[in-house]
């Protein structure tokens, strides 16, 4: 349910109303905007009575929201959220509203001359956050799995080398007080419907990006970030990531029309990962570019300086000097758009 406020109401009035809600066993979400203030009702709104809330002399109007992702919708804040993310030398990297952000890295932290490295090279090239994988989540049980624990130190060497705040991806609740130096707290797409995992995430206090499932629906993919918002944690990044399609030529089919349809119904931040969805080197600058025109906010690129060497997913890795040719055209066509990077 949405509660839509008259303009220049009284704070104290507002704080009236809300703990009046509040009281009914209801959560409140207060949004004010340029033009319109909002109030989003969350609960089991079935008892309460419409009509008593528009004969509140504050109130312009209430309306019920069909959806069933209530938090997340942009009907109940209007404006952009942005995720704002402290970085080095009290700089923040934000990402929404008119801030636009790239997330690099490995795919798997390897050793701490690797990651050093590339963090490195990233960071010249135009990235501001840094991504590498300490748990991996592979299809076979043979495969690579990652350093665990010892890939979240060299991350953390990275970031004190280079001041880039890192991003890494959490596998199993029983890690997360590992976590805690971790900027950024990635959510695979194998996981975005551990419940368990998202409620835990949404009392976290820190930052979540959460990729879409390889055959989930976008209402899904809502529902999930709503299940973050819930437990009182606004900071969200929802992540395109490609989905299993008919089509074997790419390692996943990129739903490009899902970020658009993502920014009409949600206020979250839209980031697109091309590497995953392409799975060829070849194709991430046209994608990148594809996701900065349909209204992306971030891209998360796979970056390796010895790409078929790598341990995991190198062939679906830029080298740092393809990283930096794409940089330069995405940096165009970012400041095209009007946004900032």
């Amino acid at each position: 349910m949405i509660v839509i406020l008259k303009q220049n109401t009284e704070n104290a009035r507002i704080e009236m109303l809300i703990n009046k809600i509040e009281k009914m066993g209801l959560s409140c979400h207060y949004s004010a905007g340029a033009h319109t203030t909002i109030l989003g009702i969350i609960g089991d709104t079935s008892t309460v009575d419409i009509n008593l809330l528009r004969a509140n002399e504050i109130v312009e109007d209430v309306k019920r929201v069909s959806e069933p992702y209530k938090a997340v919708n942009r009907k109940f804040q209007p404006e952009d959220t942005i995720v704002r993310i402290p970085g080095s030398e009290g700089k923040e990297v934000c990402i929404g509203g008119d801030f636009f952000c790239v997330i690099a890295g490995p795919c798997s932290v390897e050793s701490e001359e690797q990651i050093v490295s590339i963090a490195k090279d990233v960071k010249k090239s135009g990235a501001t956050l840094l991504r590498g994988g300490a748990f991996k989540p592979r299809t076979s049980p043979y495969a690579f799995q990652g350093l665990h624990s010892q890939g979240l130190e060299l991350l953390l060497t990275a970031k004190q080398e280079t001041g880039l705040p890192i991003v890494s991806e959490i596998m199993d609740l029983s890690h997360l007080d590992l976590f805690r130096d971790v900027d950024v707290i990635q959510v695979g797409a194998r996981n975005m419907q551990n419940f368990s995992m998202l409620k835990a995430l949404g009392h976290c206090g820190k930052p979540v990006l959460l990729k879409r499932g390889l055959a989930n629906t976008i209402e899904e993919f809502l529902m999930s970030a709503e299940y973050i918002m819930a437990g009182g944690n606004s900071q969200v990044i929802l992540c395109e990531r490609g989905i299993r399609t008919f089509e074997t030529f790419t390692r996943n089919t990129l739903d490009i029309s899902a970020v658009p349809v993502l920014n009409h119904l949600s206020h979250l931040p839209v980031m697109v990962d091309p590497s995953h969805a392409a799975g060829l080197p070849w194709l991430i600058n046209p994608l990148s570019k594809a996701s900065v025109a349909a209204g992306a906010d971030g891209l998360m690129i796979e970056v390796h300086n010895n790409p078929s060497a790598a341990l995991s997913d190198g062939a679906q890795s830029l080298t740092p000097a393809q990283f930096n040719s794409t940089m330069d055209v995405i940096k165009s066509q970012v400041l095209f758009e009007g946004k900032q990077i």
